[in-house]
């Protein structure tokens, strides 16, 4: 089997990820169990803004450095998620692929779109006008390690400035993210995907994350 390196892209991963208030244990053992992983991922920071929609958990869309990326899910399999590329677009976006791509992705009632394309500034005052989306402020630090050939890691995210921590395991091989779980004692740990965490801390999801 070819080792998973850090990224680059392969076959769509499962993955488990998961969001409390502190993992430290967890954390710390996941630090000592990791092989050396390349600079590059010992701490990254990006800010972020996910578009989270009442009506659809299916569709992951994030905006980072003026890209647009949206994720489908595609199943789950003993726990772990499988997500998979739908959409990759650059601002400014046009009414086309709005109407076409976007929305529809959103799963939400179409707003009236009278210019024929939209900046990141334009884009994010369609989303804040919609009764069913809301655009979401994420800042992110995140510490990548590898434990069992499954990409691991630890972030501090801030969502709308509200502090939560992440910690995932992520591989084409479900046998190496349960591993990972178990040797860094998290099982029974509900898997929690952004989306789904996003929503329970700005109140779209009236459930309460892992801790």
């Amino acid at each position: 089997m070819a080792e998973l390196k850090i990224g680059e892209i392969s076959k769509p991963r499962f993955e488990f990820r998961t969001f409390g208030q502190s993992f430290e244990a967890a954390h710390e053992r996941m630090a000592r169990l990791s092989v050396p992983v390349p600079e590059k991922v010992w701490c990254r920071h990006s800010e972020e803004i996910y578009i989270v929609s009442s009506t659809n958990d299916l569709n992951n869309t994030k905006i980072r450095d003026g890209k647009m990326d949206i994720k489908t899910f595609v199943q789950a399999v003993d726990g772990l998620e499988q997500w998979d590329p739908k959409l990759k677009a650059e601002f400014p976006v046009s009414k086309q692929q709005l109407e076409q791509e976007i929305f529809p992705a959103f799963m939400v009632e179409m707003p009236a779109l009278e210019a024929q394309q939209y900046d990141l500034q334009a884009f994010l005052a369609l989303i804040d006008a919609h009764p069913d989306l809301q655009s979401v402020r994420i800042n992110k630090e995140r510490f990548g390690y590898m434990v069992n050939n499954s990409i691991c890691e630890v972030a501090n995210v801030l969502v709308n400035g509200a502090k939560i921590v992440s910690i995932n395991s992520e591989s084409t091989e479900l046998e190496d993210i349960q591993k990972t779980i178990s040797d860094v004692g998290l099982e029974g740990v509900e898997n929690i995907n952004y989306l789904q965490a996003i929503k329970r801390v700005i109140g779209m999801t009236n459930k309460p994350l892992a801790n």
